[in-house]
Formats: C-alpha cells, sequence, structure tokens
C-alpha cells in the first residue's frame, strides 16, 4: 500500500489494518461515514485510494473532530502552531508538557491536542471520570518532529479537502443520515477489555443500542462494515453481534501479543470485521488473502498489518 500520510499517533488506529478493511469497500461509494473516526484512518486511506466520493467525518471527542477539521482546512497554520510548542519544550520537556495538558484541559484547543498525542505514552489517549485527559509524556521521546508533521499535515489535507465534512454528534445521528449509496465503516469503543469503563474514551456505547442501530440500517438497506469484539487465543474480548443481524464476519489476525510472549505464551490475537447483507450484495467478489511470511508481535488491541482467517456467518 502506498506510503499515506498520518499526522495523529493513536493507540487502537486502524492504519495497519486499513488495506485488508479496503478490501471489502463496494465500487461507487458516494460517502464514506465514519461515526467513530478516531485518527480518521480509514477515511485517509480511502482517499488515498479514491474510494469514495465524500467523507462525513464523526466523533463525539469533540477536540478530536475539531482537530481533524483542522488538519484538513489549515494545515499549514496548524503545523507553524505545531513547530512552536513543539519547540518551547527544550528545557524541561515534561514540565512543558504538563503545562500543555492542563491548558488543553481548561480551553479544549484542538491544536493543543496534536501535540499531546504526539507527546503522550504510546499515542494512547487516558480520561479521568470527569473527562480530563490525564495521560503522562513519554519521556524517552519529544513527539513528532515539526518537519514530518508539516507534510503529514499538509498530505492529509491535499487528500481530504473540499471532500470531508466534520461532526461531533452521537452515532445514531450520523447513522440517520446515510443513504444506499454511502458506506458506513464504524470502529466504536473496544468493548470486554477495561471492565465498565474504558479510560481511552470519553464516553462508551451501550451494545444492546447499538446492536438495535445496525437493525434499522439493515432495515433501510444501508452499507457497513463493523470492527468489533475480538479474542486472544481462546480468550474472547466483548460479544459476538448477533446471528439475526445476518451479517458476515471476517477475523482478523493482529499478530501475537506482546503480553502473551512475556508470559510465554504462544497467542494469537484476531479482531472482528463484520459486513452488512446489503455491502455483501454490493461487492463484485469477497477477497481471499493467504498469510503473510512472518507474524509480527503487537499489544493486545495494537493491530498490524495481516491477513483475513476466516470468512462465515456469525455461529
Amino acid at each position: 500500500m502506498k506510503n499515506i500520510p498520518h499526522p495523529i499517533q493513536y493507540q487502537g488506529s486502524k492504519r495497519a489494518l486499513a488495506p485488508v478493511i479496503l478490501r471489502y469497500f463496494p465500487k461507487n461509494v458516494e460517502r464514506l461515514i465514519e461515526p467513530f473516526a478516531g485518527s480518521a484512518a480509514i477515511s485517509i486511506a480511502a482517499a488515498a485510494h479514491r474510494l469514495a466520493q465524500h467523507h462525513v467525518i464523526n466523533d463525539v471527542n469533540k477536540p478530536l473532530a475539531e482537530l481533524l477539521r483542522t488538519i484538513v482546512d489549515q494545515p499549514i497554520e496548524l503545523a507553524a502552531f505545531y513547530e512552536a510548542l513543539w519547540e518551547e519544550q527544550h528545557g524541561d520537556s515534561t514540565e512543558h508538557y504538563y503545562q500543555v495538558r492542563e491548558r488543553f484541559n481548561r480551553t479544549q484547543d484542538p491544536r493543543l491536542f496534536l501535540y499531546m498525542l504526539a507527546r503522550c505514552v504510546k499515542g494512547s489517549v487516558r480520561y479521568n471520570s470527569d473527562g480530563m485527559f490525564n495521560q503522562s509524556p513519554d519521556k524517552r521521546r519529544f513527539g513528532t518532529q515539526p518537519k514530518t508533521m508539516r507534510a503529514n499535515l499538509i498530505g492529509v489535507s491535499r487528500l481530504l479537502k473540499g471532500k470531508a465534512t466534520f461532526s461531533s454528534l452521537d452515532y445514531k445521528e450520523v447513522f440517520a443520515s446515510a443513504r444506499k449509496p454511502d458506506l458506513i465503516y464504524m470502529d466504536p469503543p473496544y468493548q470486554g477489555v477495561c471492565g465498565d469503563r474504558d479510560l481511552r474514551y470519553l464516553s462508551g456505547i451501550s451494545h444492546d443500542e447499538f446492536v438495535g442501530a445496525l437493525a434499522k440500517l439493515n432495515a433501510n438497506g444501508i452499507s457497513f462494515i463493523v470492527s468489533y469484539d475480538g479474542r486472544r487465543g481462546e480468550r474472547v474480548f466483548g460479544e459476538l453481534l448477533p446471528d439475526f443481524l445476518n451479517l458476515m464476519r471476517i477475523e482478523i489476525e493482529a499478530g501475537r501479543s506482546s503480553q502473551s510472549t512475556l508470559l510465554g505464551r504462544e497467542e494469537i490475537t484476531y479482531e472482528s470485521l463484520y459486513l452488512s447483507e446489503s455491502l455483501v450484495q454490493r461487492l463484485d467478489h469477497l477477497p481471499a488473502y493467504r498469510p503473510p511470511s512472518s507474524i509480527q508481535q503487537y499489544v493486545l488491541l495494537e493491530p498490524g498489518v495481516q491477513y483475513e482467517k476466516t470468512f462465515q456467518r456469525v455461529p
């Protein structure tokens, strides 16, 4: 896959799995809709390959949605702001980071968010119970170099400017706007890993409500793809989507987790990809893949480029 710009380092991003996911896109997509956009990795990859005429990029995390909008609409100004902030850290970089974090939590300025995502531990967002960003800085590095960041910002802007709209709405509101020529790609808050509350997200979603919303999409003939549950070895994380939705389920291998390696286990991590019946009917064929020659190691929920393992109806 061609070199695609990505200014946001975001744990759990589907950037590495994009080559697999894009193979299930139908032809003639009018709008690619991402209700849980995150870093918008799928929209960026799809735009690079001209797989959709327009992109609807939404995330309930408003500073993140506004950051994505700013990247597309004002990349030069954002690059200059980032460079100035990045240069300020040379001295006491840890204290500088905490000062920027306090400013962000007070102002919700999306430009500050870009710096924190580049500088925080493993690009991993964390929020406290009050919704305040509370991740620590990575003390081993200073974050993305300004020159590299500028190139990535400009690259994403070139791909999406004039072809994208941005919002910070509840996912069900975004669903309501979908039409039959569209394709919805969903990567909702991951279930089953962090208990009742996942600190990586400002808010979670109800499994039952989500299933009901998918049923409505089915009733309206809307095409969609969902990245949802997963497993490591025989241990399943999250509930499978129910059989009555009549979805195709693909298990995508994400490699052997670092956690398993440390424990001396040979456990492979998988993620599920679900295709709606309407989408399957739009595909000319169902892709099949051979595994790569080697399996890379990844932390659980940090998937790497791997392959389709199975293609089957949900059991």
